[in-house]
């Protein structure tokens, strides 16, 4: 969900990743398949594969798969897991994304922590985790699971931190994920074609046609953002359609640029604009995001702002009459938000480490990746041979995810970029649509939460 969003898999990326990163850098932590040796985990636990030795254990699993496609891949895997390790139990927690954000922290501080969770990379999470000694690092287990060499290095990028959790992007690993993520703009085909409308591939495009599908009566831009996050998304795929790729991601990164350059405040903006003009639904801000792509299913909107991790759900409801666009900026190449989803993390108050280690494996390897598929996920890393089916929404997503990854238009989560970015972004986007900040005054809030920071620093 801002991410939201798993990641994992194999060689051939389901878009293009495989590509970028065919080769990460192996980790050369030693470690052992069998039992004795190796490296230590921060649970002073040998690093061993052989998990029938561990005897019956319980291994908690704290996750945000709630979408449809992704609650039911996750529950094929837990089922298969206990099937190859019938001495280990799973015990399933599943929360939403927002839920797991409000929760996590206090649920690894305490006694009776987690021993696998899904965090959110970024410093508002995983950072705080890393600092607070919450998490462990997964590197002790590379040599055996062979993580650095079946992921490219960019996306184990996204879960790495320095040991103080200070730095983000190097470091140690610190969890794997297993799904690829992209933001982009699902299109009622139907409702086009009834307009003598096609879809837009660019921002400009897509702004040109708001006026005429209002005119028709229609509800242009589908878009509920009581959950706080979809407002991350379609904030962050307007800013890097305007501004490019390459300049949003500095911004997040910290890497070159201000929150209150032109091109944020051009983005605002357009935002405030299409609010302005009924192009986004009334009371937006009190509509859930599942909601709101219930809603469009329904056939209530055009245009709807979201994620690829609501290919399952909108592919079932609409089969053909649904596709997907990921916006390309001023150099004609697609540029938005993503990354992966949510690492797969081995919490540092596990009495499980070993275990937890198979079970983070398990839902990332190879096999894990053609159950997403089968279930309507996009894989961080696609199967061998997989090729996604042109025509369909599926295809739409492999093809977009393919030509942002490759093309190098991938912008990281906005509220990856300081410790609190998440609640100041979100809060900014709700004021800015609803009609209580302006464009200006919205850039200058993002700036004054990201100075902070630095100060801080």
């Amino acid at each position: 969900m801002t991410a939201r969003f798993p990641s994992p898999a194999r060689r051939s990326v389901l878009l293009g990743l495989a590509a970028a990163g065919a080769a990460g850098t192996a980790a050369c932590t030693p470690g052992s398949s069998g039992g004795g040796g190796g490296a230590q985990t921060t649970s002073a636990a040998p690093v061993s594969t052989d998990i029938a030795s561990l005897g019956e254990i319980t291994l908690t699993v704290w996750d945000q798969n709630t979408d449809e496609g992704i609650d039911a891949a996750t529950e094929q895997l837990n089922a298969r897991f206990s099937q190859q390790y019938p001495n280990v139990k799973v015990e399933r927690v599943s929360r939403s994304f927002e839920d797991l954000k409000t929760t996590l922290r206090l649920a690894l501080s305490g006694d009776d922590a987690p021993d696998v969770v899904q965090a959110n990379q970024g410093y508002p999470d995983m950072g705080a985790f890393v600092e607070a000694g919450l998490l462990q690092p997964v590197d002790p287990w590379d040599a055996s699971y062979g993580w650095r060499q079946r992921f490219p290095e960019d996306l184990l990028s996204l879960n790495s931190f320095s040991e103080d959790g200070r730095t983000w992007r190097e470091g140690n690993l610190y969890g794997v994920s297993s799904t690829g993520e992209i933001v982009g703009v699902y299109c009622n085909e139907t409702l086009l074609q009834q307009l003598g409308l096609t879809a837009p591939t660019t921002l400009e495009e897509l702004a040109a046609s708001l006026p005429t599908i209002a005119a028709a009566g229609q509800l242009p831009v589908q878009y509920g953002d009581a959950d706080k996050s979809p407002g991350i998304h379609l904030f962050g795929a307007v800013l890097a359609a305007t501004a490019g790729g390459q300049a949003a991601a500095d911004l997040v990164s910290g890497a070159g640029g201000a929150w209150t350059d032109p091109d944020v405040v051009r983005a605002a903006t357009t935002l405030r604009e299409w609010a302005d003009a009924g192009y986004l639904p009334e009371g937006h801000n009190g509509i859930g995001e599942d909601e709101a792509v219930a809603r469009f299913a329904r056939g209530e909107g055009v245009y709807l702002f979201n994620g690829t991790w609501q290919l399952a759900t909108l592919q079932q409801a609409m089969g053909d009459g649904v596709g997907f666009v990921a916006l390309s900026g001023a150099g004609g190449t697609p540029e938005t938000l993503g990354g992966v989803g949510l690492a797969w993390s081995i919490t540092a108050g596990t009495a499980n480490a070993n275990a937890a280690a198979a079970y983070v494996d398990f839902v990332t390897n190879e096999a894990a990746a053609q159950v997403l598929v089968d279930t309507g996920n996009l894989p961080a890393v696609a199967p061998e041979g997989y090729q996604a089916p042109q025509g369909t929404l599926a295809g739409d997503i492999a093809t977009g995810w393919e030509a942002v990854s490759r093309g190098g238009g991938l912008v990281p989560y906005l509220d990856y970029a300081t410790p609190t970015f998440y609640d100041t972004l979100t809060g900014a986007v709700q004021q800015l649509t609803g009609g209580q900040s302006t464009p200006e005054q919205f850039a200058q809030a993002l700036q004054a939460d990201y100075d902070s920071f630095q100060q801080d620093r």
